[in-house]
């Protein structure tokens, strides 16, 4: 469950990212968070993963009101939330495995638990017969499948997607989208962040629209057009 009460991110000096958002988003939810560039998408997403603080407003995710976290909670609770992001940030001289494995290494987990664990969430994604190769031998939408599935790794309740097909062509983003639809009819809630009217109208799911930092409008979409 995500919950935005009166949020407010001012940058100086006269910045409004976001401005008095109320958003109520439940458990197992697809929603789509959807704006021109500039209209506070970005901000939205640092704020819920505790990147950034808001300057004004309370934020609680998953149980967390990350407007009271401690430092110290920030990491326990980022394993709460899985991020996928468009430039899909893996590390290039690691295979696919190693790419999602070191999520789990950097927390302490055991060799054991590491092996049973990456080859479930590669065969959710569909990449369990490419665990052994690099990035750079997959395609765009392959490797966008990796950032999932590292996402994925520890059971988040709350999946965000930031512009996840902004780097693909028609074809891997349905794949990439029907993808998301799978994981949150699995019981994952999912926030998806997008510019794409394409993405929005294959979804037909709620959609939320930002525009200067404002909710301009919230509402369950037949069919959208930027």
């Amino acid at each position: 469950m995500i919950k935005l009460r009166q949020v407010t991110k001012y940058y100086h000096p006269n910045t409004y990212a976001l401005h008095d958002v109320n958003l109520h988003i439940k458990d197992g939810e697809f929603v789509c968070v959807i704006g021109q560039s500039g209209t506070g998408k970005t901000t939205l997403v640092k704020i819920l993963t505790a990147e950034e603080e808001p300057t004004h407003g309370q934020i609680i995710v998953g149980g967390w009101d990350i407007t009271r976290i401690s430092q110290r909670d920030v990491p326990i609770f980022r394993r709460q939330v899985g991020v996928i992001y468009q430039d899909f940030k893996l590390l290039q001289q690691k295979t696919i495995f190693e790419n999602i494995a070191f999520a789990l290494q950097v927390c302490g987990t055991a060799r054991r638990v590491i092996d049973k664990v990456v080859p479930q969430v590669l065969k959710v994604v569909g990449l369990e017969t490419k665990s052994s190769r690099y990035p750079g031998q997959l395609s765009g939408g392959e490797q966008q499948r990796v950032g999932i599935a590292r996402a994925l790794i520890h059971h988040p309740q709350i999946l965000l997607a930031d512009e996840p097909t902004g780097n693909l062509d028609t074809i891997n983003t349905r794949e990439i989208v029907e993808l998301l639809r799978k994981i949150n009819e699995l019981g994952t809630t999912v926030l998806l962040v997008t510019h794409d009217k394409d993405v929005v109208n294959l979804l037909k799911k709620r959609v939320i629209t930002l525009d200067n930092g404002r909710v301009v409008s919230d509402q369950l979409m037949g069919k959208y057009v930027l």
